[in-house]
């Protein structure tokens, strides 16, 4: 195998940006395998070609293009000359040692200046395969499918399709930030928003001294992992515990766990003004917890000025869990710890929460000195993939 052709879908739908998202997802590609040997990342007449160099590791390539976001799908191709002869002799030969039940040839002729159309090149190959190997011809539900792309100064094979992740290429759809618990949730959250164009920033916050690291290294791990979709992430870690215990002498004990809500969305807004950000990312699912009734995810939510995003809102747990499997963050999410939302919890926390009651009981707080000393108490943290190092800054 000489190259990986690269094939996308939604990109094609884009009119006359096409070229500036085309080349984001070329940029990416390109970042995504830049210690591996690869030779060349280019775009080609609807596709993107990858030439693979000498070392290479087909599979090792693949698993980098299965996590770039904007590609619909991809194959291990090989390098044919623009001649049918030499074509189907090239074909032919590579089929050594396959056994198909069935078989049918497709053809995409991206350049019409070929002068055979694709029907007949079709069944001209498929006819000197079959010649060869005996093979049964089944051109609806074929068992083996030979695929030839001819563009203008090159032809390519090859003998299956491997899925990508779709979406649209990473950046193409602005800065978004997460607020980044240790659980299931909020990693899939932002995973799907990456999976549009985001480019997503995390806060996590922790209560560090009184309860262990515990937290702060689950949260490093998940953005670590999230990274290798978006290829560079930045981690806010955010000191919360010495607000939960002011707040605990100050606030009704019902309303403890929406009142820090509201704090962690004020603290998070004014991080994402910093990031120049657009919006604020939750795991929030309707229902799931007492802080997630309808009443309360309002109440929360008025605090922000952003738009609050809830990709997951209408998803139940299985759903969620599944796809926490699917991109590998719910290992690293079962990893028991202690998370500051357990920290200083009600027994009975109130679950239809008044807006008018609330905001009085926040009075008692020093709220923007919370903000200000939240944020500047804040550790960064940024990620790299391929992996280069991490930087850590105040």
């Amino acid at each position: 195998m000489s190259s990986i052709i690269v094939h996308y879908q939604e990109i094609a739908l884009k009119g006359k940006n096409r070229p500036w998202f085309l080349g984001r997802l070329v940029r990416h590609l390109r970042a995504a395998v830049a210690d591996l040997d690869v030779r060349e990342v280019r775009s080609l007449m609807g596709r993107i070609e990858l030439v693979l160099g000498p070392t290479a590791n087909q599979e090792e390539v693949g698993d980098r293009i299965r996590k770039t976001f904007g590609v619909a799908n991809f194959s291990y191709a090989t390098t044919a000359p623009l001649d049918l002869d030499a074509m189907a002799s090239a074909i032919i030969d590579d089929l050594k040692g396959q056994s198909p039940a069935t078989f049918r040839v497709s053809v995409r002729r991206a350049d019409k200046r070929f002068e055979m159309p694709s029907p007949q090149i079709e069944r001209e190959i498929g006819g000197r395969i079959k010649a060869v190997y005996g093979w049964t011809v089944n051109l609806s539900a074929a068992e083996f499918v030979v695929h030839i792309e001819i563009l203008a100064n090159a032809a390519f094979y090859f003998y299956r399709k491997e899925r990508g992740p779709g979406g649209l290429p990473m950046g193409t759809a602005g800065r978004v930030l997460c607020l980044l618990s240790g659980g299931i949730d909020s990693p899939v959250a932002a995973h799907r928003m990456m999976k549009r164009g985001c480019t997503v920033t995390f806060v996590h916050f922790h209560s560090y001294p009184i309860l262990s690291r515990a937290s702060q290294d689950k949260a490093r791990e998940l953005v670590r992992l999230l990274t290798q979709w978006q290829l560079r992430s930045r981690l806010y870690l955010v000191p919360f515990g010495d607000i939960q215990q002011q707040a605990l002498l100050l606030i009704p004990g019902p309303m403890l766990v929406v009142v820090y809500r509201r704090m962690m969305l004020r603290i998070a807004e004014r991080v994402a003004l910093i990031r120049r950000a657009q919006a604020l990312i939750t795991g929030d699912v309707v229902g799931q917890v007492a802080s997630q009734t309808l009443e309360n995810l309002a109440v929360v939510g008025a605090v922000a000025t952003l738009p609050i995003f809830r990709p997951l809102i209408g998803m139940d747990k299985e759903e969620i869990t599944a796809e926490a499997q699917r991109i590998g963050s719910y290992p690293i999410s079962i990893i028991p710890d202690q998370d500051c939302c357990t920290l200083f919890t009600p027994r009975h926390p109130l679950t239809r929460a008044r807006l008018e009651a609330v905001e009085q009981a926040e009075k008692a707080l020093p709220i923007e000195a919370f903000i200000e000393a939240a944020v500047r108490d804040a550790v960064v943290e940024e990620f790299e993939f391929p992996v280069v190092g991490s930087t850590i800054e105040r």
